[in-house]
Protein backbone atom coordinates (compact mmCIF):
# COMPACT_ATOMS: atom_id res chain seq x y z
CA UNK A 1 0.00 0.00 0.00
CA UNK A 2 1.76 3.55 -0.96
CA UNK A 3 1.29 6.57 1.12
CA UNK A 4 -1.15 8.40 -1.52
CA UNK A 5 -3.10 5.49 -1.35
CA UNK A 6 -2.77 4.85 2.84
CA UNK A 7 -3.74 8.40 3.00
CA UNK A 8 -6.76 8.22 1.26
CA UNK A 9 -7.83 4.72 3.09
CA UNK A 10 -7.31 6.38 6.42
CA UNK A 11 -9.38 9.68 4.94
CA UNK A 12 -12.11 7.58 4.53
CA UNK A 13 -12.73 6.37 7.83
CA UNK A 14 -12.24 9.91 9.06
CA UNK A 15 -14.82 10.90 7.37
CA UNK A 16 -17.30 7.98 8.20
CA UNK A 17 -16.55 8.40 12.10
CA UNK A 18 -19.49 11.43 12.10
CA UNK A 19 -22.00 8.88 10.86
CA UNK A 20 -20.94 5.98 12.78
CA UNK A 21 -21.52 8.38 15.96
CA UNK A 22 -24.52 9.29 14.86
CA UNK A 23 -26.08 6.05 14.06
CA UNK A 24 -25.75 5.05 18.17
CA UNK A 25 -26.25 8.53 19.26
CA UNK A 26 -29.67 8.51 17.44
CA UNK A 27 -30.26 5.04 18.74
CA UNK A 28 -28.80 5.04 22.00
CA UNK A 29 -30.10 8.07 23.81
CA UNK A 30 -33.76 6.61 23.95
CA UNK A 31 -32.61 4.58 26.70
CA UNK A 32 -31.32 6.84 28.86
CA UNK A 33 -34.45 9.02 28.97
CA UNK A 34 -36.71 6.42 29.73
CA UNK A 35 -38.64 8.32 32.65
CA UNK A 36 -39.13 10.92 30.92
CA UNK A 37 -40.45 9.67 27.91
CA UNK A 38 -42.95 7.14 29.85
CA UNK A 39 -44.05 10.40 31.62
CA UNK A 40 -44.85 12.16 28.87
CA UNK A 41 -45.99 9.50 26.89
CA UNK A 42 -48.26 7.82 28.84
CA UNK A 43 -50.19 5.04 27.12
CA UNK A 44 -46.54 3.59 27.76
CA UNK A 45 -46.88 2.15 31.01
CA UNK A 46 -45.10 -1.23 31.21
CA UNK A 47 -41.60 -2.42 30.99
CA UNK A 48 -42.49 -4.99 29.10
CA UNK A 49 -44.09 -2.17 26.65
CA UNK A 50 -40.89 -0.34 26.48
CA UNK A 51 -38.79 -3.97 26.16
CA UNK A 52 -41.18 -4.55 23.15
CA UNK A 53 -40.68 -0.71 21.67
CA UNK A 54 -37.08 -1.33 22.00
CA UNK A 55 -37.06 -4.79 20.10
CA UNK A 56 -38.89 -3.71 17.20
CA UNK A 57 -36.12 -1.16 16.10
CA UNK A 58 -33.85 -4.59 16.64
CA UNK A 59 -36.20 -7.15 14.95
CA UNK A 60 -36.89 -4.46 11.45
CA UNK A 61 -32.88 -3.30 11.99
CA UNK A 62 -32.67 -7.38 11.81
CA UNK A 63 -34.96 -8.00 9.28
CA UNK A 64 -33.40 -5.74 6.89
CA UNK A 65 -29.14 -5.96 7.30
CA UNK A 66 -29.39 -8.65 4.82
CA UNK A 67 -30.65 -6.37 2.16
CA UNK A 68 -28.71 -3.61 3.39
CA UNK A 69 -25.57 -5.73 2.81
CA UNK A 70 -26.71 -6.88 -0.46
CA UNK A 71 -27.32 -3.27 -2.16
CA UNK A 72 -24.34 -1.99 -0.79
CA UNK A 73 -22.34 -4.82 -2.49
CA UNK A 74 -24.42 -4.55 -5.43
CA UNK A 75 -25.14 -1.17 -6.08
CA UNK A 76 -21.84 0.53 -4.52
CA UNK A 77 -21.32 1.38 -0.32
CA UNK A 78 -21.17 5.29 -1.09
CA UNK A 79 -24.77 6.10 -2.23
CA UNK A 80 -26.12 3.07 0.53
CA UNK A 81 -24.05 4.81 3.44
CA UNK A 82 -25.04 8.65 2.42
CA UNK A 83 -28.69 7.34 2.00
CA UNK A 84 -28.79 5.77 4.91
CA UNK A 85 -27.75 8.61 7.08
CA UNK A 86 -30.35 10.86 5.83
CA UNK A 87 -32.71 8.43 6.27
CA UNK A 88 -32.53 7.70 9.82
CA UNK A 89 -31.66 11.41 10.44
CA UNK A 90 -35.25 12.63 9.59
CA UNK A 91 -36.53 9.84 11.41
CA UNK A 92 -34.70 10.62 14.27
CA UNK A 93 -36.47 14.06 13.88
CA UNK A 94 -39.56 12.57 13.70
CA UNK A 95 -39.16 10.71 16.80
CA UNK A 96 -39.13 14.23 18.70
CA UNK A 97 -42.65 14.57 18.37
CA UNK A 98 -44.01 11.76 19.17
CA UNK A 99 -47.78 11.42 21.33
CA UNK A 100 -48.53 8.62 21.85
CA UNK A 101 -46.75 4.51 22.46
CA UNK A 102 -47.99 3.44 18.85
CA UNK A 103 -46.36 6.91 17.02
CA UNK A 104 -43.26 6.32 18.96
CA UNK A 105 -43.11 2.45 18.08
CA UNK A 106 -43.72 3.79 14.46
CA UNK A 107 -40.61 5.71 14.53
CA UNK A 108 -38.41 3.09 16.18
CA UNK A 109 -39.57 0.92 13.22
CA UNK A 110 -38.76 3.02 10.71
CA UNK A 111 -35.12 4.03 12.63
CA UNK A 112 -34.68 0.42 12.16
CA UNK A 113 -35.41 -0.03 8.39
CA UNK A 114 -32.93 3.27 7.76
CA UNK A 115 -30.25 2.70 10.23
CA UNK A 116 -30.07 -0.99 8.64
CA UNK A 117 -28.10 -0.41 5.28
CA UNK A 118 -25.28 1.44 7.05
CA UNK A 119 -22.96 -0.73 8.96
CA UNK A 120 -22.34 -3.37 6.48
CA UNK A 121 -22.00 -0.58 3.68
CA UNK A 122 -19.01 0.92 6.07
CA UNK A 123 -17.52 -1.83 7.83
CA UNK A 124 -16.91 -3.14 3.74
CA UNK A 125 -15.86 -0.08 2.38
CA UNK A 126 -13.33 0.29 4.99
CA UNK A 127 -12.33 -3.24 4.60
CA UNK A 128 -11.97 -2.46 1.40
CA UNK A 129 -9.72 -0.11 1.33
CA UNK A 130 -7.38 -1.66 3.99
CA UNK A 131 -5.03 -4.16 3.85
CA UNK A 132 -4.60 -7.26 6.65
CA UNK A 133 -1.65 -5.15 7.88
CA UNK A 134 -3.70 -2.12 9.26
CA UNK A 135 -7.95 -3.88 9.07
CA UNK A 136 -8.29 -4.35 12.51
CA UNK A 137 -7.15 -0.64 13.24
CA UNK A 138 -9.32 1.45 11.05
CA UNK A 139 -12.23 -1.25 11.61
CA UNK A 140 -11.45 -0.31 15.70
CA UNK A 141 -10.84 3.32 14.79
CA UNK A 142 -14.40 3.40 13.24
CA UNK A 143 -15.91 1.53 16.12
CA UNK A 144 -14.69 4.45 18.61
CA UNK A 145 -16.86 6.54 17.32
CA UNK A 146 -19.94 4.45 17.56
CA UNK A 147 -18.46 4.31 21.27
CA UNK A 148 -18.56 8.23 21.78
CA UNK A 149 -21.97 8.16 20.12
CA UNK A 150 -23.01 5.36 22.24
CA UNK A 151 -21.48 7.43 25.73
CA UNK A 152 -23.27 10.61 24.17
CA UNK A 153 -26.61 9.07 23.94
CA UNK A 154 -25.50 7.84 27.69
CA UNK A 155 -25.99 12.32 29.05
CA UNK A 156 -29.98 11.72 27.46
CA UNK A 157 -30.88 11.46 30.85
CA UNK A 158 -29.57 15.29 31.40
CA UNK A 159 -30.96 16.31 28.54
CA UNK A 160 -34.44 15.07 28.88
CA UNK A 161 -34.21 16.31 32.81
CA UNK A 162 -33.73 20.01 31.47
CA UNK A 163 -36.93 22.06 32.08
CA UNK A 164 -35.79 24.49 29.18
CA UNK A 165 -34.36 21.28 26.70
CA UNK A 166 -36.36 17.97 27.09
CA UNK A 167 -35.91 14.61 25.77
CA UNK A 168 -37.67 15.96 22.06
CA UNK A 169 -35.26 18.93 21.54
CA UNK A 170 -32.41 16.06 21.94
CA UNK A 171 -33.67 13.99 18.70
CA UNK A 172 -34.35 17.82 16.69
CA UNK A 173 -31.33 18.60 16.81
CA UNK A 174 -29.52 15.16 16.67
CA UNK A 175 -31.90 14.48 13.25
CA UNK A 176 -31.16 17.94 11.91
CA UNK A 177 -27.63 17.51 12.19
CA UNK A 178 -27.66 14.43 10.12
CA UNK A 179 -29.36 15.01 7.29
CA UNK A 180 -26.86 18.21 6.99
CA UNK A 181 -23.86 16.09 6.82
CA UNK A 182 -25.75 13.45 4.47
CA UNK A 183 -25.88 16.02 1.97
CA UNK A 184 -22.29 16.04 0.96
CA UNK A 185 -21.20 13.20 2.13
CA UNK A 186 -21.01 10.58 -1.06
CA UNK A 187 -18.75 13.40 -2.99
CA UNK A 188 -16.52 13.87 0.09
CA UNK A 189 -15.96 9.62 0.01
CA UNK A 190 -15.70 9.41 -3.68
CA UNK A 191 -13.05 12.38 -3.58
CA UNK A 192 -10.96 9.81 -0.93
CA UNK A 193 -11.68 6.60 -2.83
CA UNK A 194 -10.02 8.88 -6.08
CA UNK A 195 -6.78 8.37 -4.80
CA UNK A 196 -7.27 4.68 -4.33
CA UNK A 197 -6.37 2.02 -7.48
CA UNK A 198 -9.77 1.25 -8.92
CA UNK A 199 -11.22 -2.26 -7.54
CA UNK A 200 -12.95 -4.46 -9.77
CA UNK A 201 -15.61 -6.30 -7.43
CA UNK A 202 -18.19 -9.06 -8.60
CA UNK A 203 -22.08 -7.85 -8.39
CA UNK A 204 -23.24 -11.02 -7.32
CA UNK A 205 -26.82 -12.00 -7.67
CA UNK A 206 -28.49 -12.21 -4.02
CA UNK A 207 -28.77 -16.13 -4.65
CA UNK A 208 -25.67 -16.44 -5.28
CA UNK A 209 -24.63 -14.42 -2.63
CA UNK A 210 -26.96 -16.53 0.09
CA UNK A 211 -25.50 -20.00 -1.30
CA UNK A 212 -22.66 -19.04 -0.58
CA UNK A 213 -22.19 -17.76 2.35
CA UNK A 214 -24.74 -19.99 4.12
CA UNK A 215 -22.86 -23.19 2.86
CA UNK A 216 -19.94 -22.18 4.82
CA UNK A 217 -19.47 -23.89 7.80
CA UNK A 218 -16.66 -21.25 8.97
CA UNK A 219 -18.98 -18.41 8.06
CA UNK A 220 -22.20 -19.84 10.27
CA UNK A 221 -19.84 -20.44 13.06
CA UNK A 222 -19.15 -16.46 12.99
CA UNK A 223 -22.45 -15.63 12.93
CA UNK A 224 -23.19 -17.79 16.25
CA UNK A 225 -20.14 -16.30 17.70
CA UNK A 226 -21.32 -12.91 16.23
CA UNK A 227 -24.41 -13.14 18.06
CA UNK A 228 -24.25 -15.09 21.65
CA UNK A 229 -22.11 -11.96 22.91
CA UNK A 230 -24.23 -9.83 21.72
CA UNK A 231 -27.53 -10.59 23.55
CA UNK A 232 -25.57 -9.31 26.74
CA UNK A 233 -24.10 -6.55 24.61
CA UNK A 234 -27.83 -5.33 23.84
CA UNK A 235 -29.55 -5.78 27.75
CA UNK A 236 -26.44 -3.87 28.99
CA UNK A 237 -26.95 -1.05 26.48
CA UNK A 238 -30.65 -0.84 27.06
CA UNK A 239 -31.47 -1.60 30.21
CA UNK A 240 -28.10 -0.69 32.34
CA UNK A 241 -29.67 3.39 33.01
CA UNK A 242 -32.82 1.66 34.09
CA UNK A 243 -31.28 -0.86 36.20
CA UNK A 244 -28.50 1.70 37.80
CA UNK A 245 -31.13 4.19 38.65
CA UNK A 246 -33.87 1.52 40.43
CA UNK A 247 -30.94 -0.41 42.23
CA UNK A 248 -29.03 2.31 43.50
CA UNK A 249 -31.71 5.45 43.71
CA UNK A 250 -30.30 7.83 41.87
CA UNK A 251 -31.13 10.32 39.60
CA UNK A 252 -31.98 9.40 35.58
CA UNK A 253 -29.09 11.63 34.72
CA UNK A 254 -26.73 9.99 36.54
CA UNK A 255 -27.57 6.46 35.85
CA UNK A 256 -27.34 7.15 31.79
CA UNK A 257 -23.79 8.11 32.35
CA UNK A 258 -23.12 5.68 35.36
CA UNK A 259 -24.26 3.46 32.37
CA UNK A 260 -22.64 4.21 29.24
CA UNK A 261 -19.44 6.61 30.38
CA UNK A 262 -17.32 4.30 32.00
CA UNK A 263 -18.09 1.46 29.74
CA UNK A 264 -17.71 2.93 26.71
CA UNK A 265 -14.28 4.69 27.67
CA UNK A 266 -13.28 0.75 28.31
CA UNK A 267 -14.44 -0.15 25.01
CA UNK A 268 -12.04 2.42 23.70
CA UNK A 269 -9.48 0.92 25.42
CA UNK A 270 -10.48 -2.65 24.39
CA UNK A 271 -10.25 -1.35 20.73
CA UNK A 272 -7.26 0.39 20.72
CA UNK A 273 -5.73 -2.65 22.00
CA UNK A 274 -7.59 -5.15 20.55
CA UNK A 275 -7.23 -3.47 17.19
CA UNK A 276 -3.38 -3.33 17.37
CA UNK A 277 -3.16 -6.77 18.70
CA UNK A 278 -5.21 -8.36 15.90
CA UNK A 279 -2.70 -6.82 13.45
CA UNK A 280 0.87 -7.34 15.22
CA UNK A 281 -0.78 -11.09 15.83
CA UNK A 282 -2.12 -12.05 12.06
CA UNK A 283 1.51 -11.19 10.88
CA UNK A 284 2.68 -14.47 12.48
CA UNK A 285 -0.62 -16.78 12.45
CA UNK A 286 -3.97 -16.29 10.64
CA UNK A 287 -5.92 -17.34 13.33
CA UNK A 288 -4.54 -14.07 15.67
CA UNK A 289 -7.84 -12.24 15.34
CA UNK A 290 -9.98 -14.61 16.16
CA UNK A 291 -7.83 -15.77 19.74
CA UNK A 292 -8.03 -11.52 20.48
CA UNK A 293 -11.87 -11.59 19.81
CA UNK A 294 -11.96 -15.14 22.19
CA UNK A 295 -9.91 -13.16 24.81
CA UNK A 296 -12.63 -9.98 24.54
CA UNK A 297 -15.65 -12.32 24.77
CA UNK A 298 -14.33 -14.33 28.01
CA UNK A 299 -13.91 -11.32 29.75
CA UNK A 300 -17.66 -10.65 29.15
CA UNK A 301 -18.73 -13.51 31.26
CA UNK A 302 -17.55 -12.48 34.96
CA UNK A 303 -18.64 -8.66 34.17
CA UNK A 304 -21.89 -10.46 33.59
CA UNK A 305 -21.72 -12.41 36.72
CA UNK A 306 -20.26 -9.22 38.73
CA UNK A 307 -23.26 -6.31 37.48
CA UNK A 308 -25.74 -8.57 38.32
CA UNK A 309 -24.40 -9.02 42.13
CA UNK A 310 -22.75 -5.49 42.43
CA UNK A 311 -23.21 -4.08 46.55
CA UNK A 312 -22.76 -1.09 45.41
CA UNK A 313 -22.76 1.47 41.94
CA UNK A 314 -18.73 1.79 42.28
CA UNK A 315 -18.98 -1.96 41.84
CA UNK A 316 -21.54 -1.88 39.28
CA UNK A 317 -19.36 0.54 37.17
CA UNK A 318 -15.77 -1.58 38.20
CA UNK A 319 -17.64 -4.69 36.05
CA UNK A 320 -19.26 -2.22 33.37
CA UNK A 321 -15.87 -1.31 32.77
CA UNK A 322 -14.66 -4.92 32.42
CA UNK A 323 -17.71 -5.51 30.15
CA UNK A 324 -16.39 -2.44 28.04
CA UNK A 325 -12.92 -3.76 27.77
CA UNK A 326 -13.87 -7.45 26.68
CA UNK A 327 -16.73 -5.81 24.19
CA UNK A 328 -14.08 -3.89 22.76
CA UNK A 329 -11.25 -6.43 21.93
CA UNK A 330 -14.38 -8.35 20.51
CA UNK A 331 -16.05 -5.60 18.31
CA UNK A 332 -13.24 -4.71 16.39
CA UNK A 333 -12.29 -7.95 14.95
CA UNK A 334 -15.84 -9.21 13.49
CA UNK A 335 -15.30 -8.07 9.74
CA UNK A 336 -11.82 -8.72 9.40
CA UNK A 337 -12.56 -12.23 10.51
CA UNK A 338 -15.61 -12.31 8.13
CA UNK A 339 -12.99 -11.04 6.03
CA UNK A 340 -10.50 -14.18 6.05
CA UNK A 341 -14.08 -16.50 5.31
CA UNK A 342 -16.13 -14.34 2.47
CA UNK A 343 -14.68 -13.06 -0.72
CA UNK A 344 -14.55 -8.97 -1.26
CA UNK A 345 -17.79 -9.01 -2.88
CA UNK A 346 -19.88 -10.74 -0.60
CA UNK A 347 -18.64 -9.09 2.86
CA UNK A 348 -21.35 -6.47 2.73
CA UNK A 349 -23.99 -9.04 2.68
CA UNK A 350 -21.97 -11.15 4.92
CA UNK A 351 -22.27 -8.69 7.24
CA UNK A 352 -26.19 -8.20 6.91
CA UNK A 353 -26.75 -11.69 7.66
CA UNK A 354 -24.68 -11.85 11.00
CA UNK A 355 -26.27 -8.08 12.03
CA UNK A 356 -29.98 -10.58 10.99
CA UNK A 357 -29.22 -13.17 13.18
CA UNK A 358 -27.55 -11.25 15.87
CA UNK A 359 -30.05 -8.42 16.22
CA UNK A 360 -33.57 -10.71 15.88
CA UNK A 361 -31.95 -12.15 19.26
CA UNK A 362 -30.71 -8.95 20.49
CA UNK A 363 -34.47 -8.01 20.26
CA UNK A 364 -35.83 -11.08 22.48
CA UNK A 365 -33.27 -10.59 24.62
CA UNK A 366 -34.78 -7.15 25.19
CA UNK A 367 -38.02 -8.40 25.40
CA UNK A 368 -37.13 -11.19 27.81
CA UNK A 369 -35.21 -9.11 29.92
CA UNK A 370 -38.10 -6.17 30.35
CA UNK A 371 -40.50 -9.50 31.14
CA UNK A 372 -38.49 -11.44 33.67
CA UNK A 373 -38.24 -8.22 35.10
CA UNK A 374 -42.18 -7.59 35.40
CA UNK A 375 -41.95 -11.20 36.67
CA UNK A 376 -40.11 -10.44 39.68
CA UNK A 377 -36.77 -12.40 38.90
CA UNK A 378 -34.03 -11.00 40.12
CA UNK A 379 -31.25 -9.43 38.12
CA UNK A 380 -28.36 -11.27 39.51
CA UNK A 381 -29.80 -14.84 37.97
CA UNK A 382 -30.74 -13.20 34.75
CA UNK A 383 -27.45 -11.50 34.00
CA UNK A 384 -25.99 -14.76 35.08
CA UNK A 385 -28.00 -16.46 32.53
CA UNK A 386 -26.96 -14.03 29.93
CA UNK A 387 -23.10 -14.77 30.53
CA UNK A 388 -23.49 -18.48 30.46
CA UNK A 389 -24.58 -17.52 26.66
CA UNK A 390 -21.72 -15.13 26.21
CA UNK A 391 -19.58 -18.33 27.25
CA UNK A 392 -20.73 -20.85 24.42
CA UNK A 393 -20.22 -17.75 22.49
CA UNK A 394 -16.12 -17.80 23.15
CA UNK A 395 -16.52 -22.18 22.59
CA UNK A 396 -17.84 -21.34 19.36
CA UNK A 397 -15.13 -18.85 18.42
CA UNK A 398 -12.05 -21.28 19.23
CA UNK A 399 -13.86 -23.66 16.34
CA UNK A 400 -13.77 -20.22 14.31
CA UNK A 401 -9.97 -20.04 14.61
CA UNK A 402 -9.59 -23.66 14.11
CA UNK A 403 -11.35 -22.80 10.90
CA UNK A 404 -8.88 -20.44 10.04
CA UNK A 405 -5.96 -21.12 8.22
CA UNK A 406 -2.70 -21.10 9.69
CA UNK A 407 -0.36 -19.20 7.72
CA UNK A 408 -0.33 -15.43 7.58
CA UNK A 409 0.41 -15.11 3.81
CA UNK A 410 -2.91 -17.04 3.42
CA UNK A 411 -5.34 -14.23 5.48
CA UNK A 412 -3.50 -11.81 3.06
CA UNK A 413 -4.44 -12.71 -0.26
CA UNK A 414 -7.02 -10.49 -1.18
Amino acid sequence: MNATWQRAAWRAVLLLLPVALLNYLDRQMLASMKSSVMGDITDLSTDAQWGIMLGQFKWMYALLSPLGGWVADRFGRRITIACSLFAWSAVTWTTGSATSANELLWTRTLMGVSEAFYIPAALALITDLHGPRTRSRAIGLHQTAIYVGMMAGGFGGYVADAPSLGWRSAFHFAGIVGMLYALPLPWLLRASAHAMPAQALERPPVRTALRELLGSVPFLLLVACFTLPAMAGWIVRDWMPAVLKEQFQIGQGMAGVSATLYTTLAMLVGVVIGGWMADRWSRTTGRGRAWVSCIGIVALVPALFGVGNAGTLVQAVVFLSLFGLGWGLFDCNNMPILSQIARPHLRATGYGIMNFVSISCGGLADWTFGALRDAGAPNNGIFAAFGVIALVGAGLMVLVARSLPREPQAVQAE
